[in-house]
């Protein structure tokens, strides 16, 4: 048994942050339901296209869903819609606040319809504000939240990550709300609203490596920091065997072990760079050529083993080809390969959260358009086949 069986999610998210949160509960045993328009939602057709002309990340972030389609925008729609809400424990969407399908799912409505039911609304900037009706990616949250001026080496312009860390922090955020809402409808009968801006995961995630506080405290407005720590001592360096190694000297301790592992035991004492973490940030010009040429003396695995055996944190920079050999990979089954029609079987991430009682798992790949509209309208809802005919020729389903 899976932790979350039993438990109904309407899904209407689209591209990545809404669509993570739905497939984590899902890998987890909800219910979950993707509704969408009958031409299909448009993050099928953005981005990387696969050979069926779909977008690639669709197939990942849309497995262990039911998919059926739905125009919201009409009056059977919006009824057929408040029928499933009856019958749901969550209805998840990211639409920004202030158009028209966002206020059709507003939670004073929704609870209306349903008290206990639970609404999850992720937003580029939260449900109230000045900018609460602005449209927001994630890579505009890095930049407002202070993220992009922290990236990149000294003297570079602004640099964005590629990983879209605020979009899947933000589904990560929802899941959270979710399960504590679950818990608090449990003692109480009564459902709430899940309020998660990308502004807020990425300000929050700034704010958590001490960006503001080291400005009200020391004045010090952090910019570029290159292959280093927001404070501390990291290198990155190229071996003979042209591959870059990435290693770890924060911490005194680490200091310590890494300046013994290098032949180098002098440097632990030397004032430089022995008192403290920032101390040696500040003084890295003179660590890096050092690390530089005793990495470029050998291969990158002799580099691992070395740093490995002196417990200093370290790894070699893969890329993502590398991965699929990678025995910590395979130990943590962190991918899952899944039948998808058409394309034979496709690698998707693993389930990141391992529950030692009820693991969760991968059980069906992403849904087609409308795959289960029989399976939802006429078991859920009651529906007959005629009626589901005559809502599919009216192009409601």
């Amino acid at each position: 048994m899976r932790v979350l069986e039993g438990i109904r999610v309407l899904d209407l998210s689209r591209f990545q942050s809404g669509p993570v949160c739905g497939m984590l509960l899902g890998d987890m045993g909800a219910e979950v339901i993707r509704i969408e328009e009958p031409e299909g939602a448009p993050d099928r057709r953005w981005g990387l296209l696969g050979p069926d002309g779909e977008t690639l990340s669709y197939k990942i972030v849309g497995r262990n869903r039911k998919g059926i389609t739905l125009r919201l925008n009409t009056s059977q729609g919006k009824e057929i819609f408040r029928e499933l809400v009856k019958r749901s424990d969550v209805v998840l969407h990211n639409f920004t606040p202030g158009t028209t399908v966002a206020d059709q799912m507003g939670y004073d409505r929704l609870k209306e319809v349903n008290p206990a039911v639970i609404l999850a609304a992720i937003s580029g900037f939260g449900q109230n504000g000045p900018d609460a009706k602005l449209v927001c990616f994630d890579h505009i949250a890095q930049a407002r939240s202070g993220g992009m001026i922290l990236t990149g080496f000294p003297g570079d312009p602004p640099l964005k990550t590629t990983i879209t860390y605020n979009d899947i922090s933000a589904g990560l955020y929802a899941v959270i709300g979710i399960l504590l809402s679950l818990y608090h409808r449990e003692k109480t009968g009564m459902g709430q609203e899940i309020d998660v801006s990308l502004f807020d995961t990425a300000f929050f995630s700034t704010q958590c490596m001490g960006a503001l506080l080291l400005y009200e405290v020391y004045g010090q407005i952090r910019k570029q920091v290159g292959n280093l720590g927001f404070h501390s001592y990291i290198g990155c360096f190229q071996a003979k065997d042209g591959k870059w190694v990435l290693f770890s000297g924060t911490t005194n301790a680490i200091w310590k072990r890494l300046t013994r592992a290098i032949g180098r035991e002098d440097m632990a004492s030397d004032t430089r760079f022995s008192t403290n973490d920032m101390v040696r940030f500040d003084n890295a010009e003179f660590i890096n050529p050092v690390l530089e040429e005793w990495v470029s003396q050998r291969t990158s695995d002799e580099v691992v083993t070395i740093f490995r055996d002196a417990r200093v944190p370290c790894g070699i920079v893969n890329t993502v080809d590398q991965l699929l050999d990678d025995p910590q990979v395979k130990a943590r089954d962190m991918i899952l390969y899944v039948d998808y029609p058409g394309l034979g079987k496709i690698p998707l991430p693993g389930i990141p959260v391992k529950l030692s009682k009820t693991p969760g798992d991968v059980q069906s790949p992403a849904p087609m358009i409308g795959e289960h509209n029989e399976e939802v309208y006429c078991g859920l809802l009651g529906m007959s086949a005629e009626e589901l005919d005559r809502l599919k020729s009216a192009k409601v389903i």
